[in-house]
């Protein structure tokens, strides 16, 4: 029988050519499913990666180590005061970083300073900062013009390209100017946030120059899990104080206390991760050591309550997949037996014909099955494609990283394959059974 397979296949093709309109009809149920579920899967799949992204740039992720440690309050609960302000944080403590802490997604060395920025007779005071492409990528922006800056050039937030070129106009392309530089904007921020929208980023090289300075001010660096990021504060304090010179901190402090150094020896730097600045905004000092006792693992609670949400939402998309899948595809395997039993009915003296000759019912059987099979096998290719066309629409019209992946793929063929089997079996049984001499006598 498997040498037979073969023409059998060849007989199916010619069968379904013969009446193509009505075998297109016969597939739609299965393209119409395999596409809702490859489609699917595709807005799922991009949605948890768009929400995923919106929870790193809420700033879960990021850790902030700042130049200079001065913790007002903290003696009353045995932290030291620091120094308010020091110049010995360089981008060479970023490069370490980078290099000997493992779990960060993105790192950027800041440079902060205020100052009057001018666009020919139009000035506005505002803050700039110098970052560099990690910085972007830790907040992960988005560019409503242009994109990310390069050398002699800068980005900037809507709020402040508003007020230096006008609203509605487009900015990149404008030139700016402060302490004695010129920037051509090559981006323009998406959004109107408070932080960034009314501010203005430049290379931190160039903005050094301008200052006249080797330091930084600070350092952002974004985990890649949320729950990475007091192990990675814990980390990077720890790097820095011995890059610095400073005691090692003792092993049982709390994590504002840690900012004090150890054995009399405060740090010149402060690390803070964007969970525990949340939480501590408007406390005073002793409150604020408090509950950051009480809360150890607080990036930790963040991560589990994302991961729990992303989890319940990919159950419900999951559940509307299988529903969508299981209608469609039931509809169209309906679709396959209907259309086999009228073959059937339709080639009577063709199957009596062929069982005069020789023909085994098993024989019978198997060239309607396989016809059956080719239905739901160019059905499930046909929408496949028209899937992964969907997927990719979906993802350049949301801007979500819309991806199927090839387990998708392969399952929607191989369910198309099935449903084609599963419900050929009935009308191939039934053509097996004829009875040769009535099928022949059939008009």
């Amino acid at each position: 029988m498997l040498a037979l397979l073969p023409m059998n296949i060849r007989l199916a093709l010619q069968s379904l050519n013969r009446n193509r309109m009505r075998s297109l009809l016969t597939m739609l149920g299965i393209i119409i499913g395999v596409t809702a579920v490859l489609a699917m899967v595709a807005l799922g799949t991009g949605a948890r990666g768009s929400v995923e992204d919106e929870v790193g740039s809420a700033g879960t992720k990021l850790i902030y180590v700042k130049a200079g440690n001065y913790t007002r309050g903290g003696e009353s609960v045995g932290i030291a005061a620091g120094l308010g302000s020091a110049k010995t944080l360089v981008p060479a403590d970023a490069e370490a970083i980078a290099g000997k802490v493992s779990g960060i997604r993105a790192i950027s060395v800041v440079l902060s300073t205020r100052t009057t920025i001018s666009h020919g007779e139009t000035r506005a005071f505002a803050r700039v900062q110098g970052v560099d492409e990690g910085f972007a990528k830790a907040y992960s922006w988005a560019f409503s013009e242009g994109a990310m800056m390069g050398v002699g050039q800068a980005v900037i937030g809507r709020v402040l390209a508003d007020r230096l070129f006008g609203t509605g106009v487009k900015a990149v392309g404008e030139t700016v100017a402060f302490k004695g530089a010129t920037y051509r904007v090559a981006g323009v921020i998406q959004g109107e946030s408070e932080d960034q929208g009314a501010e203005l980023f430049v290379p931190w090289r160039s903005l050094q120059g301008s200052l006249g300075i080797n330091h930084v001010d600070g350092i952002i660096i974004a985990a890649d899990k949320a729950g990475e990021a007091t192990r990675i504060a814990d980390d990077v304090k720890k790097l820095i104080r011995e890059r610095h010179g400073l005691a090692s901190a003792g092993t049982n402090q709390s994590y504002l206390g840690a900012q004090g150094g150890a054995m009399g020896h405060p740090d010149d730097f402060t690390v803070e991760t964007q969970a525990a600045q949340a939480l501590t905004k408007g406390l005073y000092t002793p409150a604020a050591a408090f509950a950051l006792a009480n809360m150890p693992k607080l990036d930790q609670v963040t991560l589990e309550e994302m991961a729990s949400t992303l989890d319940r939402a990919s159950d419900t998309m999951t559940a509307l997949l299988a529903s969508i899948a299981g209608v469609s595809l039931i509809v169209g395997g309906i679709g396959i037996m209907n259309i086999m039993l009228v073959s059937v009915t339709e080639r009577t003296r063709e199957i009596g014909l062929r069982m005069a000759i020789g023909a085994r019912p098993g024989d019978v059987a198997m060239q309607f099955l396989i016809e059956a099979v080719m239905l739901g096998l160019i059905g499930g290719l046909i929408g496949l494609l028209l899937g992964l066309g969907s997927s990719r629409l979906i993802g350049w019209s949301l801007g979500w990283p819309a991806v199927v992946s090839f387990g998708a793929m392969a399952s929607a063929i191989g369910i198309s394959l099935i449903v084609g089997l599963v419900f050929g079996i009935y009308p191939a049984r039934r053509a097996s059974l004829l009875d040769p001499i009535e099928a022949l006598r059939s008009e």
